[in-house]
């Protein structure tokens, strides 16, 4: 019993030991992947200066070029009426003429550097993102591991004995929640801190378009900060609420909807949601229940965000073996032939549908709007009693 007690001890202290690398790793991860986001944001604005600074040289390069044409014409003039002109109006015109040969050149000089170092700044940032997405990966399966390993098997003498039926099930539960706190966290980082950030540069060139341009402009300017800043609180609204609708466990996926689209229009006032439902809804198993509720949220947010439509309907058809729901708007719609592959949004609605066996189809033409369909197969098995 004595020699067990040891060699369970030296099991414990040598697992400790693994969780303490294990978790320092992890750190040491998360503080690369940090340091290259602060990276990242600092080359974003760079890049924002190096494009001003590009759009700024091609405006006066048009201007000095239309210059130098206008002083060929006058060189050309003064060439063919030599006898016309006094020797100093000759020596002018050739002078002129070559101070502006002389400044268009360094003109697209200074263009071609402020080019390289614009493609620069975006193959650095297409490396740090890659950089970034590799480091978050890391961190995710490493903290995976270390929660598994911490929550479930901190007694290794107990948990030796039961780890073989509770580790997959185990392991898929932390997955899942590592995922969805990376999900809130990029969300988070993509949305309202990006438009925060936004916000802080544009900002401090409200200022500089003062100075230079006078009120009006920066008038303008600072309308369109405040219409940042309105998004940015409307994606933090947006964030809270998409982390769990609440009533959708008391009240069900209709009532739910309801409140939800008339919550979007208030935060959307230039919006019009037309809600339907027809049939007898009924109550499901929470998962089926929310799972309906997040492919129409994401169909009409696609429809606002993505789309700029005025108007959505919302349609959802409860019939007995399926139920249907269709999301239809008037916005700019998209070529379905230039699908974005990586478009995180349909591929989240698909996934959600293949677990509920449904079918799904989108359907979209350029200027024409968007529909979207789902077809769910209702199991009496998850019809809540």
């Amino acid at each position: 019993m004595d020699k067990a007690a040891i060699d369970i001890q030296k099991l414990e202290g040598i697992f400790d030991s693994m969780v303490n690398v294990m978790d320092q790793s992890k750190n040491d991860i998360f503080m690369i992947s940090e340091q290259s986001r602060r990276s990242f944001e600092s080359m974003q604005r760079e890049l924002i200066l190096v494009k001003e600074d590009i759009s700024r040289v091609i405006t006066e390069g048009d201007h000095l070029e239309e210059m130098t044409r206008h002083s060929r014409r006058r060189l050309a003039d003064v060439s063919k009426n030599f006898v016309n002109y006094s020797e100093q109006e000759v020596r002018k015109a050739y002078e002129v003429a070559n101070d502006l040969l002389v400044r268009l050149s360094v003109n697209r000089m200074e263009e071609k550097q402020l080019r390289i170092q614009r493609d620069d700044l975006d193959r650095r940032l297409a490396e740090l993102l890659e950089t970034i997405e590799r480091a978050d990966q890391l961190v995710n399966q490493v903290s995976t591991v270390v929660t598994y390993l911490t929550s479930d098997l901190k007694d290794v003498g107990e948990a030796l004995e039961t780890a073989r039926h509770k580790q997959d099930f185990a392991i898929r539960i932390i997955q899942a929640q590592e995922e969805e706190r990376k999900r809130v966290s990029r969300e988070i980082h993509d949305g309202p801190a990006q438009m925060m950030a936004s916000v802080l540069i544009r900002s401090g060139l409200i200022e500089k378009v003062y100075e230079q341009k006078g009120p009006k402009q920066a008038l303008e300017e600072f309308k369109g900060l405040k219409e940042m800043v309105r998004n940015s609180l409307y994606e933090v609204r947006r964030i809270i609420y998409d982390l769990r609708p609440m009533a959708i466990d008391d009240l069900g996926v209709v009532p739910t909807l309801k409140k939800y689209l008339s919550t979007l229009m208030e935060y959307e006032p230039d919006v019009h949601i037309h809600f339907q439902s027809i049939g007898e809804d009924r109550r499901f198993e929470s998962s089926f229940e929310i799972a309906v509720f997040r492919l129409v949220q994401e169909s009409v947010t696609n429809a606002i965000k993505h789309g700029n439509s005025r108007d959505v309907w919302v349609k959802v058809e409860w019939l007995r073996e399926t139920m249907n729901a269709i999301v239809k708007d008037n916005g700019s719609g998209f070529d379905q032939n230039e699908v974005k592959e990586k478009s995180f949004g349909i591929i989240g609605m698909k996934e959600r549908i293949d677990l509920l066996k449904g079918d799904f189809k989108i359907i979209s033409a350029v200027g024409k709007g968007t529909s979207v369909f789902f077809k769910i197969p209702i199991n009496p098995d998850s019809i809540g009693k």
